[in-house]
């Protein structure tokens, strides 16, 4: 595993050699921050963070040390030290180069890598920032502390709104969500509010989790494409949300090591299409696993409990996880290697390994490498023994220099030295020497309470005066020059103050505070005198300017006083505008970096040392236009020439006329107030208040009088308009009585060529009178004969509508008599078929009654056994013994018989029921055949009786078969029955039982059905189940009958013609 060691250093590879997909447990590089000296110490890395591409890493550590490191460049760049410990990062600004960063102080600053400069400061937050969320255009941010959320305009650093609630509810994440203009706010009461970026009213909420399932959410992870929410917190439960639905979908359980949750983080995927399926969940035991949502499979798992994670990022292309330690250290992970390592074979040791001991193992001898690497005992004391001296030079050489000291950690001394070696500061560090040089107290509340003032009257309309093209630079001047009006009164009269500021604000239009304090602090420190002659120039501050430059160049002050051109030409514009008309940015700024570091009175003196390093054209000058021009307007002079120069006068200027023991030295402003500024003559601006207050007040009466004037301006318009119109209605009026007359006038003309015209029309009349009696009567002409044509035409529609009515009359008389030969022909065919069917009714009658005589004969065979049986018995009856035991069981016998005769009653009584029931089903069926055998054809119907007749004949022929059986057996059984049983008694009882029966059976009607019924009733009473399985056999065969008879009436409609179906049909 690659080990990059930070140290001192601010740039430099991170690796050696990128151990790429065959990185060990995925790790590409190992990174620490580790600090060398007397106490050797590791700064462990608190945040980090990946920018849009993830190629480029953001991190920062506890000392506030800010690093990039490009991955694909293999470079480290140290851009910032905040000088303390961050809490947030966020690296996917919409300008590539900066960054937003919250620091332990609670507030949130962004800085460029690439200037390394602060670009801006926000600050509003009352706790510790928790975390901040980009929008995905860039331009606008979310910074979350537990009692607040504020959204911020990254193009102007303002706070656009603020998220306030309740202290008991408190904020767990506010965030954008992917691919959308919606915000999503998360509670500590387990709510989650959606909210719409342009109005900020809410969208939805999502409803609160399923009972027995309840968590209190800590962390969230949303995929790519917006739609998926998921939290987790003191649980092993994940719960799944869908955005879209506003409900929960899926509840996931992890393995039982994990009893709270994190940190949770997709891992983006190239072909997913945003919908991200691998999760990181980052739980107690600092080991961070990844799974698929959809398989609930764990895919790979990254650190160890040895090895604990306390954070992990995953960079947007999804091919590398950046996780900060729990021992402070950075390790940078390679997904290709992780996913290559998961989906490898298990090893023949898989029981093992999932144990624990050998993966302990080898983190133990990882961990036994990297301590044996670090600690070299005489090296660290050698090193040790260095540094300590180095501490000890650096403590006596701050004594010395303790009053040069600025804030920072920078010397004053060693700047002026580095200053005079390069003639400029490096301009990525300029603004940071400048706030230490200047030594700005950064009084937010102070300078908020001057922002809150709002904008000062005097700047209400300074773009007429000033027009400036950006309107966020006109803005920030109006709030500067406001502050500096409402901190101060003589700045809102001070006719130069906006040309003194807009330098500063033009270079410090994203830190509104700094420029401020830079303009507050140049007015205190280097503007010293100037407004005790206000509201004129400083008369004494030009006239020590004047005694330097008669001191040093005596002939340019005799040629500028020969043509009447004073200091307030040649030095009072310089100094109103700090040089910024006659010198270029860069000139400037070079400029600036000298004055910062000097004396107040530098400023003078390069003013004059500006003067006389254009000696050359301003002796060519002899016209108080020239000489104005000039000193408005950009020249060619060299400003490291008039810098020395002014070095050079600083140094040569004797000490009377000297301006260093004019002006008081550098004084920073006050921490937490400001100071007052009251060096300008108070009666002055109490004259110029009251002189205000008069011309107001006189502005006010002018425009109440003008008011006045207009009202009566007004009322004579209206007079005079009044006038008008009546003048005007007057001679409309005589303008009218003049018309009149000449209208009259013409009434009397037209009068005599009205009767002249009548004479002419009585003649036109007569003449078209005329005319129409012509064209009527050729028009009655026509008319008759169109007439007649139509006549005609109706008589030959009339006599093709009457043929066509008897061609329709005789075909319906044709069709009347089809139908009268068809039903005759119906009636035939229906009373051949019932004689037929009568034919068929009597032949099966015959067939009936030939059955109950063949019953009877077998009733009277039946019979004849008796009474042999009976003479047998009376034969016997002598032997009989035991009169009273015989009787008692005739008389049970008797009762038995009895029930007997009851249930076969019951028997006969279903049995002509069902006989009613079978012969209103063949007449039903009869009518059946009938409708079906009108339908059909006569040779058709003579095969269908046919048919049936063959089928009623085998019918009858199985049934009499079936008969013929079933009697042998009765007699069978009755002779074996005769055979067993030897009681004389019970003879006699069969032969009193079967001759009622046979009465029963004369008076029962003739049927098939109840032969078969009576014929079971032969049998004994002690055989009572062969008379049951006797009636089985009867039901069976009537249902056969049934079966037989559907069967004949389906193939007598399968004969039928099929009916007419539709051209279509749907399909299954």
């Amino acid at each position: 595993m690659e080990r990059c060691d930070l140290g001192e250093r601010r740039r430099g590879p991170i690796w050696t050699r990128r151990a790429g997909a065959a990185a060990p447990r995925g790790v590409i590089v190992n990174i620490l921050h580790s600090v060398q000296g007397y106490h050797s110490k590791t700064i462990h890395f608190l945040n980090v963070a990946f920018d849009s591409s993830g190629d480029s890493l953001l991190a920062g550590d506890r000392q506030g040390n800010i690093y990039v490191f490009d991955l694909n460049g293999n470079r480290f760049n140290l851009v910032q030290r905040t000088m303390q410990a961050c809490t947030a990062l966020a690296f996917n600004l919409r300008r590539k180069t900066e960054f937003l960063v919250a620091l332990a102080d609670y507030s949130v600053k962004c800085f460029d890598t690439g200037t390394q400069e602060l670009v801006s400061w926000m600050r509003g937050h009352e706790s510790s920032v928790s975390s901040i969320s980009v929008h995905g255009s860039g331009k606008y941010a979310i910074t979350t502390s537990t009692d607040t959320a504020q959204l911020w305009d990254l193009d102007t650093f303002q706070r656009i709104r603020k998220l306030n609630v309740r202290q008991s509810v408190g904020i767990q994440k506010v965030f954008f969500l992917p691919l959308s203009n919606t915000i999503l706010s998360c509670f500590k009461d387990n709510s989650v509010f959606a909210w719409e970026f342009d109005t900020l009213h809410c969208k939805y909420q999502l409803s609160p989790p399923v009972e027995g399932s309840v968590l209190f959410y800590k962390v969230f992870a949303v995929t790519r494409d917006g739609r998926t929410l998921v939290a987790g917190g003191k649980s092993n439960h994940l719960h799944l949300w869908c955005l879209e639905l506003k409900q929960l979908i899926r509840i996931i359980q992890m393995p039982e090591k994990v009893r709270a949750v994190r940190h949770l983080e997709f891992l983006p995927d190239s072909f997913d299409g945003g919908s991200n399926q691998v999760l990181g969940v980052l739980s107690q035991d600092n080991i961070m696993r990844f799974i698929n949502i959809e398989t609930c499979k764990l895919l790979f798992d990254i650190g160890s409990p040895e090895e604990g994670i306390s954070t992990a990022v995953i960079s947007p292309n999804g091919r590398y996880i950046a996780s900060v330690m729990e021992n402070g250290s950075l390790n940078i992970y390679s997904v290709q290697a992780l996913t290559q390592e998961g989906n490898k074979p298990p090893p023949f040791t898989f029981k093992v390994v999932e144990d624990g001991p050998k993966y302990t193992s080898e983190a133990n001898k990882l961990i036994t490498k990297v301590t044996s690497g670090r600690s070299q005992g005489p090296w660290k004391s050698k090193q040790s023994k260095i540094q300590s001296r180095l501490l000890k030079l650096q403590e006596n050489t701050s004594l010395e220099n303790k009053e040069n000291e600025l804030p920072g950690g920078l010397n004053k001394k060693r700047l002026q030295a580095l200053l005079k070696g390069f003639g400029e500061y490096p301009a990525k560090y300029r603004m940071f020497v400048w706030r230490s040089l200047l030594q700005l107290p950064e009084n937010h509340l102070a300078f908020s309470s001057l922002i809150d003032r709002g904008i000062h009257s005097a700047f209400v309309n300074i773009q007429k005066e000033y027009p400036i093209k950006s309107g966020k630079l006109l803005r920030v001047l109006q709030r500067t020059l406001s502050a500096l009006a409402h901190w101060s009164a003589i700045f809102a009269e001070t006719p130069y103050m906006p040309l003194l500021a807009f330098p500063f604000v033009k270079l410090f239009q994203n830190n509104q505070l700094i420029c401020f304090e830079v303009v507050a602090t140049v007015v205190v420190n280097f503007c010293q005198h100037w407004f005790e002659y206000f509201p004129n120039p400083p008369v004494n501050v030009l006239g020590m300017m004047e005694n330097v430059l008669a001191h040093h160049d005596k002939e340019l002050l005799q040629h500028l006083i020969k043509y009447n051109v004073t200091s307030q030409v040649y030095a009072w514009p310089l100094l109103e505008t700090l040089l910024s008309e006659v010198l270029t940015r860069e000139e400037w700024l070079k400029a600036f970096d000298n004055i910062f570091s000097n004396h107040p009175s530098y400023l003078l003196m390069i003013v004059v040392a500006y003067v006389i390093c254009s000696r050359a054209p301003l002796l060519h000058c002899n016209q108080a236009a020239d000489f104005e021009y000039f000193f408005h307007h950009r020249n060619n002079v060299d400003i490291n020439v008039v810098i020395k120069e002014a070095y050079h006068l600083m140094e040569a200027t004797p000490l009377d006329i000297h301006p260093q023991h004019m002006l008081d030295d550098f004084t920073p402003l006050t921490k937490g107030q400001y100071p007052v500024f009251n060096k300008y003559p108070m009666f002055i601006m109490n004259y110029q208040a009251q002189k205000w207050e008069k011309i107001r007040q006189d502005e006010i009466e002018y425009l109440r009088e003008r008011q006045l004037a207009h009202e009566s301006e007004a009322k004579a318009q209206e007079q005079k308009a009044e006038d008008e119109a009546w003048y005007r209605k007057q001679k409309l009026l005589q303008e009218a009585d003049e018309q009149r007359q000449k209208i009259l006038l013409e009434e009397e003309k037209l009068a005599e060529q009205r009767q002249r015209l009548a004479v002419v029309k009585r003649e036109l009349e007569v003449k078209e009178l005329q005319l129409l009696d012509a064209s009527r009567r050729h028009f009655l002409n026509y008319q008759q004969d169109q007439l007649q044509m139509e006549l005609k035409h109706l008589n030959d529609e009339i006599a093709r509508k009457a043929s066509m009515r008897q061609q329709e009359t005789n075909a319906v008389q044709e069709r009347e008599s089809q139908k009268q030969l068809f039903e005759q022909h119906l009636i035939k065919d229906q009373e051949a078929v019932t004689k037929e069917m009568k034919e068929e009714v009597e032949a099966r009658r015959r067939k009936v009654d030939l059955e109950d005589q063949h019953v009877q004969r077998l009733i009277e065979i039946d019979r004849e056994e008796i009474q042999k049986a009976h003479t047998v018995a009376e034969e016997n009856l002598a032997r009989a013994e035991q009169k009273h035991t015989d009787t008692n069981w005739r008389l049970q016998r008797q009762q038995r018989l009895r029930r007997d005769d009851q249930d076969r009653e019951k028997c006969y009584r279903e049995i002509v029921k069902l006989l009613h029931d079978n012969r209103v089903k063949e007449a039903e069926l009869l009518k059946a055949m009938r409708e079906t055998e009108e339908k059909k054809e006569d040779v058709q119907n003579k095969a269908q009786l046919e048919e049936e007749q063959k089928a009623a004949a085998a019918a009858d022929g199985h049934r009499k078969q079936f008969l013929d059986d079933k009697m042998n057996d009765e007699l069978e059984l009755a002779e074996k029955l005769q055979r067993e049983d030897g009681c004389f008694e019970r003879l006699r009882n069969l032969k009193a039982r079967c001759t009622e029966r046979g009465v029963e059976v004369q008076q029962v009607p003739g049927s098939g059905n109840i032969s078969l019924h009576d014929l079971s009733t032969l049998a004994s009473s002690p055989h009572n189940r062969r008379r049951a399985e006797l009636a089985r056999q009867e039901r069976e065969l009537m249902a056969e009958v049934r079966r037989l008879r559907r069967r004949l009436t389906s193939r007598a409609r399968a004969r039928l013609p099929p009916a007419p179906s539709p051209a279509t049909t749907w399909s299954p």
